[in-house]
């Protein structure tokens, strides 16, 4: 369908007194089509692949501007980086292995399959449904569309309630590139996103917090929906004895400050040497200084959310610090009638105060000393299972303790965050931080039925263990145990 077509398509804001109703009427619709057309071939998911792309160049400014909308403040050029430039590159992966991805895959088999032929096909599940969140909402909203499209799928989709104007500015743009029976926006609160996700889709795509991911599981759960879910947690930065400090701490400062900390992959906590800790927080605070000069002032530097989450993350430093923690402030000073939260680094915190048991997702860095590399690694391992782990060092020897040792849903060694970026790399988490995986053709699998299909040949050996079982029956039932 060409974009002057789809924008006589109304695109659908549920906000109604049935949503629950709207979105079945929706979702019959994309599964009526998918049933008229349920393999696409190569060109028709190239066509909305180029599609999605042409969206994406003809709105990027629009989507700027309804983000630090949204944020109160979010540079052009962090969406344009965070958002924009990986959709597109996952989009332009996705068009040049197309062809080898939809490609059968033939496959061996045991002499007891001999002289049959097998291959395996990957097909379209049918329709996705996609819940996004506010802080990359573009970026998490269109990444596993990429994946949907490329494998045939047709798509719902449901950003956060926390960003409408975005969600208005989505709406728009898909309505002119997309029909309704290809890929659809739904809009609306909790009561819109409770009935979105217990629609019966065939895939359904989640990324949120991990107390939220458990309630949209359950609710799939109900039409054994399969879900992947990306639910984020605490990731730790190791800074490692070998480490150089003004090599690791610019990375790790900009990796914990993109997007003012509002990152699923962003590291949560540093374990530091103990004997570092006062470098480390010395060359910190210059770092954050040169990077945000002039912070109050500073338009490089993205506002928080909302009130309410600029009020948490007061609470979370305010009761570490009652709890006997030391508070350092990194840069500046917080703003909270334009929501900027200072960047602080805290040590010392409680092991049980909520600053270092739920995902801060802001600037505030808890420091964690250690003494030895087991100890580093015993007190990751004794929390959830991350999505990310950061190491910086120069000691292979310890890189490969650490890479045995823990259990992460990606690792970005001597930088941070930069694993996400790679389409060849699947991305998703593990235990509490989720589970699935998309980007590349991890997630044109993921949202693929891969078929196997077994071809017998007219030599066929197997009528020898057709009944009545007699004497020749048991011979090959003899040969079979032995040799199967």
């Amino acid at each position: 369908m060409d974009g002057q077509a789809a924008a006589q398509v109304e695109t659908v804001a549920v906000s109604g007194a049935d949503p629950a109703g709207r979105i079945a009427t929706l979702l019959a619709a994309q599964k009526a089509a998918w049933r008229a057309d349920v393999n696409p071939d190569r060109a028709t998911r190239d066509d909305r692949l180029a599609r999605l792309d042409r969206m994406l160049v003809a709105w990027q400014d629009r989507f700027a501007t309804a983000i630090s909308e949204d944020f109160g403040n979010r540079p052009a050029i962090v969406t344009a980086l965070t958002d924009v430039v990986p959709v597109r590159a996952a989009i332009r992966h996705a068009r040049k292995h197309l062809k080898a991805w939809m490609r059968k895959r033939r496959v061996s088999l045991s002499w007891t399959g001999q002289p049959a032929s097998a291959f395996i096909l990957r097909q379209p599940l049918g329709v996705v449904g996609i819940v996004a969140p506010w802080n990359y909402p573009l970026n998490l909203m269109l990444s596993p569309l990429v994946g949907a499209l490329a494998a045939g799928n047709r798509a719902l989709l449901k950003p956060s309630e926390l960003t409408p104007a975005f969600s208005g500015v989505l709406q728009q743009a898909v309505k002119e590139f997309f029909s309704e029976d290809e890929v659809a926006v739904v809009t609306g609160g909790p009561d819109v996103a409770a009935a979105f996700t217990a629609a019966p889709f065939d895939h359904l795509i989640f990324t949120g917090s991990t107390a939220v991911g458990r309630k949209v599981a359950e609710a799939a759960a109900k039409n054994l929906t399969p879900v992947t879910l990306e639910l984020g947690g605490k990731s730790p930065a190791i800074v490692d004895r070998s480490a150089e400090l003004g090599e690791a701490v610019p990375r790790l400062v900009w990796g914990k400050l993109l997007n003012s900390g509002q990152t699923c992959v962003a590291p949560d906590y540093a374990l530091v040497p103990r004997e570092r800790i006062e470098a480390f927080l010395v060359a910190a605070q210059a770092e954050v200084e040169r990077q945000y000069p002039a912070l109050s002032d500073n338009p490089d530097y993205t506002s928080i959310i909302s009130a309410h989450h600029f009020d948490r993350l007061t609470r979370l430093v305010g009761e570490a610090r009652d709890g006997g923690a030391q508070v350092t402030q990194l840069a500046g000073a917080h703003d909270p009638a334009r929501r900027i939260f200072a960047p602080v680094a805290v040590t010392g915190a409680p092991a049980d105060c909520a600053l270092m048991r739920e995902e801060i997702f802001g600037p505030i860095l808890p420091i964690v000393p250690y003494d030895t590399l087991d100890e580093a690694l015993s007190y990751i391992n004794a929390h959830d299972r991350p999505l990310a782990l950061y190491w910086f060092g120069k000691d292979k020897e310890a890189e490969q303790a650490v890479l045995n040792g823990t259990i992460a849903g990606g690792v970005t060694v001597n930088d941070t965050i930069l694993h996400l970026a790679q389409d060849n790399l699947p991305f998703g988490g593990v235990g509490a931080s989720g589970y699935g995986a998309y980007h590349g053709e991890a997630g044109f699998v993921a949202l693929s039925k891969e078929k196997p299909v077994l071809r017998q040949s007219r030599f066929s050996g197997v009528k020898f263990l057709y009944p009545p079982y007699g004497r020749m029956a048991r011979v090959m039932l003899k040969l079979l145990s032995k040799l199967g």
